[in-house]
């Protein structure tokens, strides 16, 4: 969700200075890396959403202004990431051959499944649309009521797809103090299949499911001046697309990352599970665009519940 209405330029010198002391801060229990993003691209900034390949060595992001790149992952031995190559940033279409139409942007969510089929979801105009290909054109997928009555700047942040081919959304925020509505696209209907719990004054923002089965949601505080607090909670899900379970995986301090707002998660060559992480760095020059990573005990295999 974009923040510059909310952050005028003397918070934003301000927020400055506590993310480059975040230096200070000691690394989280998994933290691996981060590296920051630039591009002489005009276009370029916004990221909100990331799917890696399975070997982590592309992927494509998601910029909250209707565009995307993909690039390369240089990494070392050890797997940190070395250099990032980025194409060009590309429109996301509409029905046809256009550009989506002013007013109906704000794309937040991105997942892709195996065989390439890609989908976005929308915050401005709540909805989520299908792409064969990302270059191509646009399909809308039925849009239910509910969409509708979601809030304003905080609708369709978060989306994954299962290995079945289950599409999974939830809002930023809601007026429902239990939790968070997750809807489930299946079988050609929407339905809500849980509801994530609140715990604390942090939204989700970002979803994937894992090689282990689990869904990834990675949530984002806002504690203004300090800057930003980041967590991952990792769900089992029953057959029935329900909840079984919830387990913290990941939780920095406030001001050691940026704005993060998308998650990949996969398993590296030596097993481990691997959390990729975006930031939207707002379009504002000071905030930062990077990609961060952490890395968690071995996956288990797929083992729904129920």
């Amino acid at each position: 969700m974009p923040l510059r209405t909310r952050l005028g330029l003397t918070a934003g010198l301000l927020l400055a200075l506590a993310l480059e002391s975040s230096a200070a801060i000691p690394p989280p229990e998994g933290f691996l890396s981060s590296f920051s993003l630039q591009s002489d691209d005009p276009a370029f900034g916004g990221l909100s959403a990331i799917e890696i390949s399975d070997d982590g060595t592309r992927f494509t992001a998601l910029s909250d202004r209707t565009r995307f790149v993909t690039g390369q992952i240089d990494r070392d031995g050890d797997g940190h990431i070395t250099a990032v190559q980025l194409d060009p940033m590309q429109p996301l279409r509409g029905k046809g051959e256009a550009p989506l139409a002013p007013g109906r942007g704000d794309s937040e969510g991105l997942a892709i499944t195996e065989s390439g089929t890609a989908y976005v979801s929308l915050e401005g105009v709540p909805r989520v649309l299908r792409y064969e290909d990302l270059e191509g054109s646009a399909e809308n997928l039925p849009t239910p009521p509910a969409f509708s009555r979601l809030r304003k700047n905080a609708a369709l942040e978060a989306l994954a797809v299962d290995a079945k081919g289950q599409l999974f959304t939830l809002p930023e925020d809601v007026a429902d103090t239990v939790g968070f509505p997750a809807y489930r696209f299946s079988g050609g209907a929407w339905t809500v299949a849980f509801h994530l719990p609140r715990d604390g004054a942090f939204l989700p923002v970002g979803a994937d499911f894992g090689p282990d089965g689990r869904l990834y949601i990675l949530e984002r505080q806002f504690h203004g001046i300090p800057g930003f607090s980041s967590r991952v909670r990792a769900l089992t899900l029953n057959r029935d697309g329900s909840l079984a379970g919830i387990e913290t995986v990941m939780q920095s301090p406030t001001g050691f990352h940026d704005n993060l707002e998308g998650i990949a998660a996969w398993a590296d060559a030596q097993g481990r599970l691997r959390l990729t992480m975006i930031s939207d760095d707002n379009f504002l020059p000071w905030q930062r665009g990077e990609i961060v990573e952490y890395s968690l005990a071995a996956p288990k295999s797929p083992a729904p519940a129920g």
